[in-house]
C-alpha cells in the first residue's frame, strides 16, 4: 500500500503541470484580457492613471502579445506601462516558467483587481464554501443511504416506486432554480420571510453568546443547503439501492438464510459492509464535487462570498492570478481526495490490496 500511495503522489506532479499548461495555452487566445479592460476603462472614465504610478509587474500574463483593441489614441508609453503593471511585457514561456516555479512554493501572486494575494483570498473565502459543501454532503449521505437500503429491501413495491419518482423530480430541478424559488417563498421574496437572505451570519452576531451564534449560523444555512441537497439525493439513493440489491442476490446471502439467520442480521452484518464499499469510498469525491462546482449559482443567489463566487467574478474580470491560483488549488485538492478515497477503500474492505496493482 505504501508503494502504491507513493506512486499516486508522484503522479500528482505531472497531472498538475499538464492541467496548468493546457489552461495557460488556452488563455493565450482568449480575447478581452485585463490589459484590454484597463484600456477600455481609461478611455471610458479616465480615472485609472493612478494605478500605473509605481506599479510593479504581476506574476501571470496569459494573453497574446498582439495589439489591443481600443488602444488607439493612447500614449504608447501608457500602454507599455499597463502591460508592465500586469506582467504582460514578458514572453509567454517566461511567464509560464515563473508561474510554475512560484506555484511550487504556493506563491500565487496578487489579484489584478482586488489588491490582495490570491492565497489570502482563497483562505478567506474557503470557510463559506466548506460550510455549504460539508453540510450538504453529510445531509445527502444521511438521507440517501437509509432511503436506498429501504428501497432495496422493498424493491418493486409502491414505496420503491413513489420514492424513486420523488428523488428523480428533485434531481430534475436545477439547484439555482430551486434556490430562487426558496428565496421567493421563504426569504421575503413574495410570501413569508422565515429565513435570512444574505450571508451565513447576522451582522453584529460576533458579540452574541456562542449558543446564539450557532443557532444563527444554522438558520442561515437552511435554504442554501436545501437548494443543494434536493438534487443530490437521486444518484446516491439509486447507487445505494443497486449496491444492496446486487449483494442481496448473491450466494452467501442465500446460504445465510438457509442457516436460519434473520433478515436484519443478514442485511446489517453481511450485506452492509460489502454494499457500502463504493458509497463510503466515494465520499471525498462527492464532497469535492459539491464544494467546487455545485455551489456556484447557489452562492450567487444567496450572496454567499465563497470560492464559487470568487471564481465566477475572476473569470468575468479576467483576473488571471486568481483564476490560475484557484485552479491549481482545486486540482490539487481533487487529486489528494482521490488518493484518500483509495485509502478509504482499504479501510472499508481490507481484502482490497492496491499494492498488487501493476506499475
Amino acid at each position: 500500500m505504501t508503494g502504491y500511495l507513493l506512486r499516486r503522489f508522484l503522479l500528482v506532479i505531472p497531472t498538475l503541470f499538464g492541467i496548468i499548461a493546457i489552461n495557460f495555452v488556452v488563455i493565450q487566445f482568449a480575447p478581452g484580457g485585463p490589459v484590454e479592460q484597463m484600456i477600455a476603462e481609461m478611455k471610458g472614465h479616465g480615472d485609472t492613471m493612478q494605478r500605473l504610478n509605481g506599479s510593479g509587474s504581476v506574476d501571470v500574463m496569459p494573453t497574446g502579445d498582439g495589439a489591443y483593441r481600443g488602444a488607439s489614441g493612447l500614449d504608447p508609453h501608457v500602454i507599455a506601462g499597463i502591460k508592465k503593471m500586469f506582467g504582460f511585457d514578458r514572453p509567454p514561456l517566461e511567464r509560464f516558467e515563473k508561474m510554475v516555479l512560484d506555484y511550487v512554493s504556493f506563491d500565487f501572486g496578487r489579484s489584478f483587481f482586488r489588491d490582495d494575494t490570491v492565497l489570502h483570498l482563497v483562505l478567506k473565502k474557503m470557510p463559506v464554501s466548506i460550510s455549504i459543501g460539508l453540510w450538504s454532503t453529510l445531509l445527502i449521505y444521511f438521507v440517501s443511504i437509509p432511503l436506498g437500503i429501504a428501497k432495496a429491501v422493498r424493491d418493486g413495491t409502491r414505496f420503491d416506486v413513489a420514492t424513486s419518482a420523488a428523488v428523480l423530480v428533485g434531481y430534475a430541478i436545477p439547484g439555482f432554480l430551486l434556490a430562487i424559488l426558496l428565496v421567493v417563498l421563504f426569504a421575503g421574496g413574495s410570501f413569508v420571510q422565515w429565513f435570512p437572505l444574505r450571508g451565513l451570519t447576522t451582522s453584529g452576531s460576533e458579540q452574541w453568546p456562542m449558543s446564539d451564534r450557532i443557532i444563527d449560523y444554522a438558520w442561515h444555512m437552511v435554504l442554501p443547503t436545501v437548494a443543494l441537497v434536493v438534487g443530490g439525493f437521486a444518484s446516491l439513493t439509486m447507487l445505494t439501492k443497486n449496491c444492496f440489491l446486487e449483494e442481496i442476490r448473491k450466494q452467501y446471502v442465500t446460504t445465510a438464510r438457509a442457516k436460519g439467520a434473520s433478515e436484519r442480521r443478514i442485511l446489517y452484518r453481511h450485506v452492509f459492509r460489502n454494499a457500502m464499499l463504493l458509497i463510503i469510498a466515494g465520499f471525498p469525491a462527492a464532497f469535492i464535487g459539491i464544494l467546487f462546482s455545485s455551489s456556484l449559482l447557489v452562492e450567487i443567489v444567496f450572496s454567499l462570498d465563497g470560492l464559487g463566487l470568487l471564481g465566477f467574478q475572476s473569470a468575468i474580470q479576467r483576473d488571471y492570478p486568481v483564476m490560475f491560483g484557484t485552479l491549481y488549488i482545486f486540482t490539487l485538492l481533487g487529486l489528494v481526495m482521490q488518493i484518500i478515497g483509495d485509502v478509504m477503500y482499504t479501510m472499508v474492505d481490507p481484502r482490497i490490496d492496491f499494492s498488487s496493482r501493476p506499475h
